[in-house]
């Protein structure tokens, strides 16, 4: 007989429900998971909740295991944790990290999960997804010992970036942020705070995080002379404005994008996404990274807390959904 899972779906921009949906038995070659905890991506899940991806990425901004079609009625999302119930025997009984939408059951081929490692809790793991992103953008901005590095915007994937970049032998790492109660969560992370005015410039490497047109101008600001500035923000179908009059060319600024779907050109000859994420999930095993996980509340009342999350209210950085 088939089951039934029930499934967080976007009905309509600004509007979620849960749905009931079939659960299939697994396949050879597939496994049952049952969730534990998602998390909730706030910069690209607000984007999607609201209707804002732009037409011309509706293929491309796909997640796997998606069902609909952008703008609605679409089951998105990218960071479950779960345990799993039935299918490869070597499988049965782990807990595993999935890039599935918010969902209380489901069955994927084998070969989607990745089993936790020792000394990474299923509450931590939510942050698997963005730490590939940190991961990503920390390669594409070729941050080297000694490095002075600032990243503007002290979000889930920007703070990310400064504890990985923290981590760098000899680096002087600074995260910015127009919120001072970021100051608290810098801390920690073991790297300094700042506001946009008092930040120091003359940067080896500036990541911008902020997905705003001000913090994108404060980078730019930043970065010493021919110093590396890393785009990681996704702005949707806005057009954010970008000074690259004054200083820009005479400096011989470099602004490079980074964007986790595709692997660094010079890591692709060794490197795949199933590396990328075991690499994440073992960065994982520190505790201070708690401090990203903002709140957390029940899979039954998403459709009711996440315009508010989505909003912003409540300082929110990754959002923790618990499953009974």
């Amino acid at each position: 007989m088939t089951e039934t899972a029930r499934a967080f779906w976007i009905a309509a921009p600004g509007r979620g429900e849960i749905r009931e949906e079939p659960l299939p038995r697994p396949k050879k070659g597939e496994v049952a998971v049952r969730a534990l905890h998602s998390g909730i991506s706030r910069g690209t899940e607000s984007l999607v909740f609201n209707g804002r991806v732009p037409e011309s990425e509706h293929q491309r901004m796909r997640a796997p295991f998606q069902r609909g079609d952008f703008p609605a009625p679409v089951k998105y999302g990218y960071c479950a944790v779960g345990r799993v119930d039935a299918g490869e025997e070597g499988l049965v009984g782990r807990t595993v990290f999935c890039l599935h939408p918010h969902q209380d059951r489901f069955v994927v081929p084998s070969d989607a999960v990745a089993p936790l490692p020792d000394g990474v809790p299923a509450d931590r793991a939510v942050l698997a997804a963005n730490m590939e992103t940190a991961l990503n953008g920390v390669w594409d901005a070729r941050i080297g010992p000694g490095d002075r590095v600032t990243v503007v915007g002290a979000g889930v994937v920007g703070a990310l970036v400064a504890w990985l970049a923290g981590r760098v032998p000899g680096t002087e790492v600074a995260l910015v942020d127009v919120a001072p109660g970021r100051q608290a969560l810098a801390e920690a992370l073991g790297v300094t705070f700042a506001a946009p005015e008092g930040a120091e410039g003359e940067r080896d490497v500036v990541v911008h995080a902020s997905a705003s047109e001000a913090g994108l101008a404060t980078a730019l600001g930043l970065a010493g002379n021919q110093a590396r500035v890393v785009e990681m923000s996704w702005y949707g179908n806005e057009r954010p404005a970008v000074p690259l009059g004054e200083a820009f060319h005479s400096r011989r600024l470099s602004l490079v994008g980074s964007q986790v779907g595709q692997l660094p050109p010079d890591r692709r000859p060794r490197w795949d996404h199933r590396r990328r994420l075991s690499l994440a999930l073992r960065l994982l095993a520190d505790s201070a990274l708690d401090s990203l996980i903002s709140g957390a509340s029940g899979f039954e009342s998403l459709p009711e807390d996440l315009p508010g999350l989505l909003a912003g209210r409540g300082e929110v950085l990754c959002h923790r959904v618990d499953y009974d």
